[in-house]
């Protein structure tokens, strides 16, 4: 099932986000810059806003959450800035699910295009990505360590 994130979330939306960016920046970058205590209390607090803002979408399996995805507008430009599942679930579906539920959002309000970053050595995303339409961002190819990817939503994506 997936629906609308709750403030009830919160403690299962931060843990597997802490999870999950675990398995592709470990390794690559410090562990305090994604296990440390500030960056988890930065994160609880980012995931409260887009909790508040509707903007974060749970899939349920088993009466646990098992995957997330957020979205927001950043400068006119929708963004997927969240979608993880929990690396016990992975390969079942679920990040798939969150996606389609991400696009068909986004065709309701109209959104032409969607844009999204991927940290440069996570190739499991990339190839996800790439497999669900994402295509590198003709304007804005690369941030820092992270790949820029473009969705345009017309008839044929998803």
């Amino acid at each position: 099932m997936i629906r609308l994130a709750t403030p009830a979330d919160l403690d299962a939306v931060v843990a597997l986000h802490t999870e999950a960016r675990a398995t592709y920046y470990r390794g690559h970058i410090p562990d305090a810059d994604f296990l440390g205590p500030e960056e988890v209390a930065r994160s609880r607090t980012a995931w409260t806003a887009a909790v508040g803002r509707g903007a974060v979408l749970c899939a349920v399996r088993d009466g646990e959450v098992a995957g997330i995805a957020a979205y927001g507008e950043r400068d006119g430009v929708t963004h997927l800035t969240q979608l993880h599942v929990l690396p016990a679930r992975w390969r079942a579906g679920i990040g798939t699910e969150l996606h389609a539920a991400c696009v068909d959002r986004w065709r309701t309000a109209g959104v032409p295009w969607a844009r999204l970053e991927v940290f440069e050595k996570n190739e499991r995303a990339q190839a996800f990505y790439a497999a669900h339409g994402w295509t590198p961002d003709p304007e804005t190819p690369r941030d820092g360590d992270h790949l820029v990817l473009r969705l345009t939503l017309g008839p044929e994506t998803e």
